[in-house]
């Protein structure tokens, strides 16, 4: 996740707050006493003011209030005049001082609108024709005066222009970017204005002393009486989208030239519906319910037409139930009634037994043995199976926990994972974030209160004196934030607050107060006073939060961040001076800064870079006591159900299964472990999935194959000897065994493949786990059955097997003699019988694929993402955090459009097919950006990109004459405003020209340039020049600060420069629907780019290495699953021979992961890491309900009903007590766990899991196989089949 994280470009845009200083200061300065105005005549030929009367206290010249006739410039002067105001000719209203002044101020504009010529002229000429038209008095009215020295200076004026003239000059000037900031030229020069009327106002306010703008108020009107002789100025105004200023798109998106966007078209499509009156459904839906209704009504029709002609066939009789006394007799002979199973003659005389496949015939001569082998040397066999995987568990010695999510989720060989490396080797990693909220509460069902009060801000100002003071201790050093923050100019921390508009020094507020923020709020473009102590202009929606529209007085949440310096690591140490400053300012806040913000009455929620790693490994450990219950609750269960039914309570001592229980489940996780210590001995990380979700798999397989191996011993006859009836229980359930645990380890090991670590590993282990499992069950564990079994017989206590009651019979295990347990009889002469009827099997058909297609249909409604929230434990601080993220970040994360091998030399055309400034391709990167930018919705992009060549290729044109200078030497020339050509006056704060660059130049002209753009040399040479000149007023386009990180220079001697990035910013993003869906319009437009243009683009931000495994995820999840199953159906083809069984399987698995997804989708649960993990570990659980069932199918005796009745009786029991009980008893434990995360995903789809296997492998399976289930597999003549009686009892 990623927090909205803000980085101010050019910190060093203190010279762009400047440059605002509205170049209405052309009109020169004035002074401080009133007088009476003077009214001028207006007449063609006269001046309302002409000459320089004086200064003001702040150094800014005053003019003199004088109408006077224009005056003939001599020659030189003309053509200087010329080349600034092109059309004013012949005589002037201003002097060579006043030029002179104008020439100076107006270069602070240029940087600003350079980049379009059209705009530039036009404003150019608004001051010009103020200052020196010679027909000045026809559109210039003084209307206040002061006097000066006994001299009347201007103190007021009207300028008359008409209304097509002010909206035309607005409108070619409303688009100009100003990259630097992303942001428009607009709301630097205009304060945000959003007419002409609003700009021209801004431009015409009086700036009070020091303070940058007009020192005499400009009224602009666009109406005068025909009386007065007012001509409104009406001259000539360019089009922005004229070919011959050469406007770029970006700062003209009105231009005829400017077509073929590549807008994205997401969410553009509109999804196939079919209307039918009032009712609206997607023609998946749709389509879904009439197959569906086909499909029904082929069943029944079929069932109609099978019911006629078994009437005239031969007729069936049917006495599906019997009566007690039946059971009664079943049960005293252990015999089943003649009526007991109905079965036609006619129907079983067609059922014709066909042969074992080869491999089940070697698997039962090969468990035929080895039941013989384990039972005589069950000592031998459990010392050398435990050796193995004891062995393996060495390897734990090596056990590490992968916790980074870059290294969980993000493939290696991931696109992101290289473009993130990319990015960071080449320009520098994404600083970390340390933020803090305050917000005030609602109260009553109103509105939140303002949080801009005096109180709050004094609260802010002792807050940020604790964090300044925090001192942390790493390796015996302190650290400071100072040692660790972001400072752009090197000097300052950029730290985000809105105190920067005091500079963060509270006796600057206790000067200047609350009004001082909220003017700030509308002038932190143009106020100097406004700019950071980094010297930057700080945008009040990002320090602001929950205010409507632009209204930001009324904000009720205070943003606080911290921007800190990061590292690459390569050994995890490198970022460890952060780290611990970061867990020392988390533990400041809630120890000492939340209980001073909980006295306001305010809330208070924190995030460090470090927080979601830290409360993550929190969370780990979080719920071990709830894990470890649900063990403990899962084993008593399983002893309890391993048990027999004592016909005494004394004889519960001996039949009772504890210690074989308690056994069993030691082997489990002895295998559990075994994996673990081997991968861990090779050098592979485990992850938190795999202790968390391993156990409850590895379980869920071995208490299944527990239960099925105990009872079928017990079903043995009580006449034969212990090895028979070992070897007997291994023929008869030792294929089933097998064939679900190899179908489970090669669906896992097949499953590895997966590119996405966590996935990967998940099913590398499981694959292993399952497998040792498998082992020790048919080795070790058989080994304990004989001991078990031997002790019963002996009469011994469980768990206290030296001592012995006498009294005890030796025949307690089961076998012909003992009575079958409730769960055993219910499937045998309740469960088995209701699902006989041909209503009740029609309804189950209808039933369960009617939830399959509704499955199918709610799945497609699965959202991809994990809520961030839910990963954390519910009582984490970041919970409060996210929320206010959500509700009050205005700013979206940044976002880096990075150009690999980007050659600038003057044969490449990347140079234009980049920029956005005049001369630029149309469809050229930053302009399509900027156009991006215009569709916030479908783009996800905010903002224009800021450009530090568009930035570069101004600072360096001739018509900025304030920026890129030269000495007569060559070397570097900085502007006026910075040292040594600016001496600062530290009483008066004002700056003195020096003479030290009086005869600097600008670096080229005109004629050195090649259609306005420098040769291979002139950009290698001046580029390092542009990346260490810092903003001012002169030049707010200095490259330091803003753009030291944006371009890698190593190698760029030879032309090309290897990486190069242009900054910009996401909208806010609130949802995981949002941050998928802006990666992905970000990844679509960079590769239309890319193809359009023939570079190489890539998109980059922070939080796209988390998000990449969501563009793919329904891919990924598809895949592991169709893996999956393919696997465990050519498995149970090769065991069984029989592609009719296997077929039935891999459909049924296929509707229990179906209709998982659709409980998922209805429950809200998303479809990340996490799920497809579960849903490659449900087909692994999902088989233990199948194959036990299809396998006892398949070899019992008699038609399909009948067979299906002995499966469910033989097996039935086992699958129900070994895996649904057991599990339920297990999962519900879950519920309560303080983990989100543990309920959503483990409780909730584990529970589903387990109620949607039981109802489609204990019902829907039966069902289906009775119908049209496989030709039954003879045993003969490898084994003999076993009594009939012994097939229908179950302990």
């Amino acid at each position: 996740m990623v927090p909205g994280g803000r980085r101010r470009g050019p910190a060093a845009l203190a010279a762009a707050a400047i440059a605002l200083m509205q170049i209405s200061f052309l009109v020169f300065p004035i002074s401080a006493q009133e007088s009476n105005s003077s009214r001028v005549v207006p007449a063609e030929g006269y001046c309302s003011m002409y000459g320089i009367c004086g200064q003001r206290s702040d150094g800014k010249v005053l003019n003199c209030a004088n109408a006077t006739k224009a005056v003939k410039p001599d020659t030189l002067f003309s053509s200087r005049v010329q080349s600034l105001c092109p059309t004013i000719t012949g005589n002037v209203c201003c002097t060579v001082d006043q030029f002179d002044t104008l020439h100076q101020q107006v270069q602070q504009a240029v940087p600003f609108l350079v980049g379009c010529p059209a705009c530039l002229r036009n404003f150019l000429n608004l001051f010009c024709e103020m200052s020196c038209s010679p027909n000045q008095s026809l559109f210039i009215n003084v209307t206040s005066v002061k006097q000066i020295n006994s001299t009347a200076t201007v103190d007021g004026i009207d300028y008359y222009v008409t209304t097509n003239y002010g909206e035309d000059l607005y409108n070619s000037c409303k688009d100009v970017k100003f990259g630097t900031l992303n942001t428009r030229a607009m709301d630097f020069l205009g304060g945000g204005a959003k007419t002409y009327k609003e700009w021209l106002a801004f431009l015409g306010r009086q700036a009070k002393p020091n303070e940058p703008g007009s020192p005499y108020l400009i009224t602009y009107r666009s109406d005068s009486s025909d009386s007065s002789g007012v001509k409104p100025l009406n001259s000539t105004i360019y089009s922005c989208g004229d070919p011959s200023l050469g406007c770029s798109c970006g700062d003209c998106p009105s231009s005829s030239v400017c077509t073929g966007s590549l807008l994205p078209q997401l969410n553009t499509e509109t999804s196939c519906s079919v209307k039918m009156g009032s009712l609206k459904a997607k023609c998946l839906d749709f389509s879904l319910v009439v197959v569906y209704l086909a499909l029904l009504c082929a069943v029944l029709l079929w069932g109609l037409l099978y019911r006629t002609r078994g009437r005239t066939a031969f007729p069936l009789k049917t006495k599906p139930l019997r009566n007690s006394d039946d059971k009664s007799d079943s049960n005293k002979n252990g015999k089943s009634p003649h009526n007991s199973v109905q079965v036609s003659e006619a129907a079983s005389s067609t059922v014709k037994p066909s042969h074992p496949s080869i491999v089940q015939t070697y698997m039962s001569i090969f468990f035929r043995k080895h039941g013989i082998f384990v039972a005589r040397h069950p000592l031998l066999v459990l010392c050398v199976s435990l050796l193995i995987p004891v062995l393996l568990c060495i390897g734990l010695l090596r056990f590490k926990v992968e916790t980074r999510p870059e290294k969980l989720w993000v493939s290696p060989g991931s696109r992101t994972a290289g473009e993130k490396n990319y990015f960071d080797s080449h320009l520098t990693p994404f600083y970390r974030i340390e933020q803090l909220v305050l917000a005030t509460s609602a109260s009553g069902g109103s509105a939140a209160p303002s949080i801009v009060n005096d109180n709050n801000m004094k609260l802010l100002f002792q807050i940020q004196k604790k964090v300044d003071d925090l001192r942390a201790n790493y390796s015996g050093s302190t650290v400071a934030l100072a040692d660790i923050c972001l400072k752009p100019l090197s000097t300052d921390c950029a730290t985000q607050s809105v105190l920067q508009y005091f500079q963060l020094d509270p006796k600057k507020y206790d000067d200047s107060g609350i009004d001082h923020a909220k003017f700030c709020f509308q002038h932190y473009t143009s106020e100097e006073t406004c700019l950071s102590t980094f010297q930057s202009p700080i945008d009040p929606s990002t320090i602001l939060g929950g205010f409507p529209g632009n209204n930001f007085t009324e904000a009720s949440a205070f943003v606080i961040t911290y921007p800190v310096n990061n590292k690459v690591e390569t050994t995890g140490q490198e970022n460890g001076k952060a780290v611990a400053w970061e867990r020392a300012f988390i533990s400041l806040v809630k120890e000492e800064i939340l209980p001073m913000v909980l006295a306001q009455n305010l809330t208070l929620s924190f995030s460090s870079e470090s927080s979601i790693q830290d409360e993550l490994n929190r969370e780990s450990t979080a719920d071990a006591i709830t894990i470890v219950i649900s063990y403990i609750v899962m084993f008593a269960y399983i002893s309890f159900t391993l048990g027999d039914r004592p016909s005494r309570w004394l004889s519960l001592f001996v039949s009772s299964k504890v210690l074989l229980g308690l056994s069993g489940v030691v082997l489990v996780m002895l295998s559990v472990l075994g994996s673990m210590g081997f991968f861990s001995a090779i050098g592979m990380k485990s992850t938190l999935i795999i202790m968390e979700v391993i156990p409850f798999l590895v379980l869920a397989v071995g208490v299944d194959n527990m239960c099925i191996l105990v009872h079928a011993v017990k079903r043995q006859p009580d006449q034969s000897n212990l090895e028979e009836r070992i070897s007997d229980a291994l023929v008869e359930v030792g294929p089933s065994i097998t064939l679900a645990s190899f179908a489970e380890v090669l669906a896992f090991a097949v499953s590895a493949i997966n590119p996405m670590p966590a996935t990967r590993v998940f099913s590398m282990f499981a694959a292993l786990a399952v497998f040792m499992d498998f082992i020790l069950q048919v080795t070790a564990f058989v080994a304990l059955i004989v001991f078990d079994f031997r002790r019963a017989q002996d009469g011994r206590i469980d768990c206290v097997p030296c001592a012995r009651i006498l009294s005890s019979p030796t025949t307690g295990d089961g076998g012909d003699g003992q009575k079958l347990h409730l769960l055993a009889r219910y499937m045998r002469d309740i469960h088995g019988p209701i699902l006989s009827y041909r209503a009740v099997k029609f309804v189950v058909i209808a039933v369960f694929v009617g939830l399959a297609f509704a499955s199918i249909a709610l799945s497609t409604r699965l959202q991809p993402g994990l809520e961030q929230k839910i990963v954390l434990p519910r009582n984490s601080y970041l919970q409060g955090y996210f929320d206010d993220l959500a509700k009050y970040m205005k700013v979206g994360p940044p976002l880096y459009f990075v150009v690999k091998n980007f050659n600038y030399s003057s044969a490449s055309v990347h140079t234009n097919q980049i920029c956005s400034i005049n001369q630029c391709n149309s469809n050229s990167l930053l302009n399509e950006i900027a156009r991006q930018s215009l569709s916030p919705e479908t783009s996800y992009i905010a903002k224009p990109a800021a450009s530090w060549l568009d930035d570069f290729l101004i600072w360096m044109s001739p018509e900025a004459f304030g920026c890129c200078r030269k000495f007569v030497n060559g070397s570097y020339c900085p502007p006026d405003d910075q040292p040594p050509c600016c001496q600062l006056d530290q009483d008066s704060g004002t700056c003195s020209a020096s003479a030290t660059c009086n005869n600097c130049t600008t670096c080229f002209l005109h004629s050195e340039l090649d259609n306005g753009r420098p040769s291979t040399t002139q950009f290698k040479d001046k580029l390092p020049w542009f990346l260490d000149a810092l903003p001012s007023s002169d030049c707010s386009k200095g490259g330091k600060g803003a753009y030291s990180t944006s371009l890698d220079l190593s190698g760029y001697e030879s032309g090309i420069i290897q990486a190069s990035a242009f900054r910009t910013y996401h909208t806010p993003l609130n949802k995981q629907t949002d941050y998928v869906n802006s990666m992905r319009a970000a990844r679509d437009f960079s590769s239309k780019m890319s193809e359009d243009l023939q570079m190489e683009i890539f998109p980059y931000s922070v939080f796209y290495i988390f998000f990449e495994q969501y563009l793919g995820v329904w891919k990924t999840a598809i895949m592991n699953i169709c893996v999956c199953l393919g696997t465990v159906f050519v498995v149970c083809f090769i065991v069984t021979s029989s592609l009719w069984a296997s077929a039935i399987i891999l459909i049924v698995l296929a509707m229990i992961v179906l209709d998982l997804m659709g409980v998922m989708a209805m429950l809200g649960i998303q479809l990340n890491a996490i799920s497809v993990v579960n849903l490659v570990m449900s087909i692994g659980i999902a088989v233990e309900f199948c194959v036990h069932i299809t396998h006892a199918f398949m070899i019992g005796n008699g038609d399909r009903e009948t067979r299906a009745r002995q499966a469910l009786s033989t097996m039935g029991a086992s699958v129900f007590s070994g895996i649904t009980l057991t599990k339920l008893v297990g999962v519900i434990v879950l519920r309560f766990a303080k983990s989100e995360v543990f309920v959503v995903y483990y409780f909730q789809m584990y529970l589903a899991l387990v109620l949607i296997g039981f109802l489609h492998g204990l019902i829907f399976l039966p069902v289906v196989l009775s119908l049209c289930g496989p030709p039954p597999k003879s045993a003969k003549p490898i084994e003999q089949s076993q009594p009939a009686s012994a097939s229908t009892e179950q302990t």
